[in-house]
């Protein structure tokens, strides 16, 4: 096996789906390129977004739970989602988020200069500026993410012995890792864990590492199932498969194939204006449209 190269997507659990549409599309100008609902809970939606060029491993997807409570960000969850800019951009993004009313602070959480904010659930988001140098100041894709371990030590050792992330630095209170592709993708460990979190709007739900091939994907959850991971079956989500497991610091990683991907059920330029379903949910297409809050494209 190969390792880990980089992050495939990032599922959060939101609020509203109008407003969560009208903020990762208006406020940071991703795309919206899939429309769908959990396919382990029809009663809710599943929103994807990416860059603009819907480039691999730029996926950031949202359960919405619309009624529920709010989360409390802690341990055993991954705490803040990083996005890359281009060199430069930073005016651009502090006026952009002055106009929208989002408030900000600037910091080097991760050794980077960096801008920290939330989105309108209060997820807790950052933009990191990168060496690149673009026409555009949009997102270029994801800069990494925070892991709120239960057990730092443990998760550190999951992510160099048994993900093969590399290991950039330490500080007096976080440790540093990097993925070993061209994107290098960073994650951010906090040496001190936080309360047990809790799962609800504002929250996390987990992180996926992408996998070449099936094959591959089934040569990680052989080899995780020996090292005493809790690996589940291998799931079709129809745009990719995927296999979970918590990490043994209890934030829970998934593993997902390249393909194949989002143009199975819609054409590349007409991603995310359709309402798709899986295939198990298809019969009751007008029941689940039923019951679902119309969304306004």
């Amino acid at each position: 096996m190969q390792p880990i190269t980089a992050i495939h997507h990032i599922s959060a659990i939101v609020g509203d789906p109008q407003e969560t549409l009208d903020f990762y599309r208006t406020v940071l100008n991703l795309r919206f390129v899939k429309q769908t609902v959990n396919f382990d809970d029809e009663h809710s939606y599943h929103l994807y977004f990416a860059n603009q060029s819907i480039d691999d491993g730029t996926l950031l997807t949202f359960f919405n739970w619309k009624n529920a409570y709010q989360g409390r960000v802690g341990s055993g969850q991954v705490g803040t989602i990083a996005f890359r800019v281009p060199k430069g951009s930073f005016a651009y993004w502090k006026a952009r988020f002055t106009q929208h009313q989002v408030a900000f602070t600037e910091s080097q959480l991760f050794q980077q200069p960096t801008i920290e904010f939330g989105d309108v659930h209060q997820l807790a988001l950052a933009l990191v500026e990168s060496d690149e140098v673009a026409a555009s100041p949009e997102i270029l894709g994801f800069h990494g993410a925070v892991l709120l371990s239960s057990y730092p030590k443990a998760t550190a050792q999951t992510l160099t012995k048994d993900l093969g992330l590399t290991h950039l630095a330490e500080t007096d209170t976080h440790n540093y890792f990097q993925t070993v592709g061209d994107v290098h993708h960073q994650i951010v460990l906090p040496k001190t864990p936080l309360p047990k979190g809790r799962w609800g709007i504002g929250t996390v739900h987990h992180i996926a590492w992408s996998v070449p091939t099936d094959e591959e994907q089934f040569a990680w959850q052989t080899y995780l199932s020996t090292q005493r991971y809790r690996v589940t079956e291998i799931k079709d989500r129809k745009y990719f498969k995927a296999l979970y497991f918590p990490e043994f610091g209890d934030v829970m990683f998934e593993m997902a194939t390249k393909q194949p991907g989002l143009t199975v059920d819609e054409a590349f330029d007409e991603l995310g204006t359709h309402f798709v379903l899986p295939a198990h949910f298809e019969s009751r297409r007008a029941e689940i449209v039923a019951n679902l809050p119309e969304l306004i494209l």
